[in-house]
């Protein structure tokens, strides 16, 4: 009977199992993806989801317990340097597990697992979105205008100071008469 038994042994004896399963996760953490059956896959996840966890809080006793899992120093820092920043804010689910098909060689169902946060195909939404450039000429010409309208402008009122300026505007009132 199976009662109670949680984890697939894959096949495999304890120390060997617990071996890929960190070989595995080091791949993981250092590609950010990789392919293998959907067996592994889901053990992997289970095995990886917690040390992720673990990562969120960087001290000296959470890393000790992930490198007792990973057993491996280059691993380690990268969880705690890359991935862990990246996924601080989100509760968990920090694995995707994409089932690809059967393999060729022995038709074993094969699947993708990646780290959720580090998928650039699934988070277009939360990149910067860049800005739209617009072909109107006219922009340019409107922003030129209104600041050369305070240079007129004040070239206007030394005009009304003067004698001469006055001349013009009375002109312009003969010509409205006349138009009339």
């Amino acid at each position: 009977m199976r009662h109670g038994k949680k984890s697939n042994h894959l096949g495999r004896k304890t120390a060997h199992r617990k071996a890929m399963l960190a070989n595995m996760a080091c791949s993981l953490i250092e590609h950010k993806r990789i392919n293998t059956t959907v067996a592994k896959a889901k053990a992997l996840k289970v095995f990886v989801e917690p040390l992720v966890t673990k990562s969120k809080e960087d001290t000296t006793h959470n890393r000790r317990i992930v490198f007792s899992k990973l057993r491996s120093k280059e691993a380690v820092s990268e969880l705690f340097r890359e991935v862990a920043p990246k996924v601080g804010d989100r509760p968990g689910g920090y694995t995707r597990v994409i089932k690809l098909g059967s393999r060729l060689g022995d038709a074993a169902e094969m699947a993708l697992v990646e780290l959720v946060d580090f998928n650039e195909t699934y988070n277009v939404g939360e990149k910067p979105k860049k800005k739209k450039s617009t072909r109107r000429a006219g922009k340019k010409k409107a922003d030129a205008e209104t600041t050369a309208q305070p240079k007129e402008a004040s070239a206007k009122e030394t005009k009304k100071e003067s004698p001469k300026a006055e001349e013009p505007k009375a002109e312009e009132k003969k010509d409205d008469k006349k138009e009339e």
